[in-house]
C-alpha cells in the first residue's frame, strides 16, 4: 500500500515515506472473562479507531507522538527496555504503551507523529489496545495478523503490569467489515460470523471509568487458575465438576466461565438463524452471570443494562469488557434506538475491517 511522502530522507538521499495507520476499538458481544482459560469469545471491530501518522527520521534517537486527548508529548528513546523499570520512567503515563510497542518493533528510524482517535478512553473499547497496533503498524511491525497481536499482547502487558489475554488484539488485527469474529481462545483459530444486516449494535458508556489496572481483572483470573486446579481446564469442564467445588466464590467463577462458553455457541448459531430474540436473551443472561457469579458488574451498568432493554426493538443488553465500568453493548432492531440517549453517550457501531495501513 502507497503512504504519503515526507520531506524526511534516508542516509542514501531517497525519499522516507511518512506512514498513517490505523487500529479499530472493538466491542464484545459476548463472551467475557474466557479468553485468559483457553475460552471462546465473539468480539467485534467497530469503527472507532485510532489514526496513527508517523514521519520517520533518520537523524532522529527517538519516537516523538503527540496526541489530540493529550497536552503532553510522548518522547521514547529507540533503545527502550519492556522493564518496568524503563517504561516506569516514561511520562506522559500513556507514553508508556508506545514505549512498550517501541521495544517489541525495534523501528528502524526515529521520528514524529500525531495520534488521533475517535475511541472514548477507558470505556471498555480497547483504546490502548487500539494505540499500541495503530503504533505498532506506524513504526513498521511486518508481521501477519497473529503475530502483531501476539506481539501487542505483550506489549499492553508490560505497559499495564496485568497479565491480559489476547482477545482485545486478535479481534482488531484479524476482524473483517461485516462481521464479527468467533474465537477460541486455546487454539487461536477464528472465524468470521456475519452480523444480519437488519440490526444495529449500540454501545452505550456508563460513565464509570474504569481501570485494568486498578479493578480486580488480576484477581478473577486468579481464582479461575485456582479452580483449575481443582477441576482441571475450565475451557472443557462440565457443569456437573463446577458444582462440585467446595468453594463457593470459586465455584461461581468457573460457573460463569462454563456458562459463559456455551452461550457464546449459542450466540453464533442464534445470529446464524437470525433468531435475534434468542441470542438477545443470551446477552441478557450473559449479563446476569457477570453480575452474579463473576462479580464485575457495578449498579451503573445494570441500570444501563435495565434501560436499553425497555427500548422498543432491543432485543438484549449486557456489560462489554472486563467490567468494573466501561460499557454495555445492545443488538437492536435497525434504527429502533434513536441517538443521542438522553444523558448517555452512546454510538450506533458497525462491524469493521481490522487494523490496516491508510493510503
Amino acid at each position: 500500500m502507497q503512504a504519503r511522502v515526507s520531506r524526511s530522507e534516508d542516509r542514501g538521499g531517497d525519499p522516507i515515506e511518512a506512514v498513517t495507520a490505523f487500529a479499530p476499538g472493538r466491542v464484545n458481544l459476548i463472551g467475557d472473562h474466557t479468553d485468559y482459560t483457553g475460552g471462546l469469545a465473539l468480539p467485534m471491530a467497530i469503527n472507532l479507531g485510532t489514526e496513527v501518522v508517523f514521519h520517520p527520521d533518520p537523524t532522529a534517537d527517538s519516537i516523538e507522538l503527540s496526541s489530540s486527548l493529550e497536552p503532553e508529548s510522548a518522547r521514547i528513546p529507540l533503545g527502550v527496555a519492556a522493564n518496568p523499570w524503563d517504561l516506569g520512567m516514561i511520562l506522559p503515563e500513556w507514553g508508556r504503551h508506545v514505549g512498550a510497542i517501541t521495544s517489541v518493533v525495534h523501528p528502524r528510524y526515529g521520528g514524529k507523529g500525531t495520534i488521533t482517535t475517535t475511541l472514548p478512553v477507558r470505556a471498555g473499547l480497547s483504546s490502548s489496545a487500539s494505540l499500541e497496533i495503530a503504533v505498532a503498524l506506524a513504526l513498521g511491525y511486518d508481521g501477519d495478523a497473529l503475530s502483531l497481536a501476539h506481539a501487542c499482547q505483550l506489549a499492553e502487558q508490560a505497559a499495564s503490569g496485568v497479565r491480559t489475554g489476547i482477545l482485545d488484539q486478535l479481534a482488531i488485527t484479524r476482524a473483517k467489515a461485516g462481521h464479527a469474529l468467533l474465537i477460541d481462545c486455546s487454539t487461536l483459530v477464528a472465524k468470521d460470523v456475519a452480523i444480519p444486516k437488519e440490526v444495529d449494535v449500540i454501545v452505550a458508556d456508563s460513565g464509570v471509568v474504569r481501570s485494568i489496572v486498578t479493578s480486580a481483572y488480576a484477581e478473577r483470573r486468579a481464582e479461575c487458575e485456582a479452580a483449575e486446579r481443582l477441576v482441571g481446564p475450565l475451557r472443557s469442564a462440565m457443569p456437573w465438576e463446577v458444582d462440585r467445588l467446595a468453594d463457593p466464590v470459586l465455584r461461581r467463577r468457573a460457573r460463569h466461565v462454563v456458562s459463559e462458553n456455551a452461550r457464546v455457541l449459542q450466540f453464533v448459531a442464534a445470529l446464524q438463524r437470525n433468531d435475534l430474540r434468542a441470542a438477545g436473551q443470551l446477552m441478557n443472561d450473559s449479563h446476569a452471570s457477570l453480575a452474579a457469579d463473576f462479580e464485575v458488574s457495578v449498579p451503573e451498568l445494570d441500570e444501563l443494562a435495565h434501560r436499553l432493554r425497555s427500548i422498543s426493538g432491543v432485543f438484549g443488553a449486557r456489560l462489554t469488557g472486563p467490567g468494573f465500568g466501561g460499557s454495555v453493548v445492545a443488538l437492536a432492531e435497525r434504527g429502533s434506538v434513536r441517538l443521542p440517549l438522553r444523558g448517555v453517550e452512546a454510538w450506533r457501531t458497525f462491524p469493521s475491517d481490522g487494523a490496516h495501513l491508510r493510503p
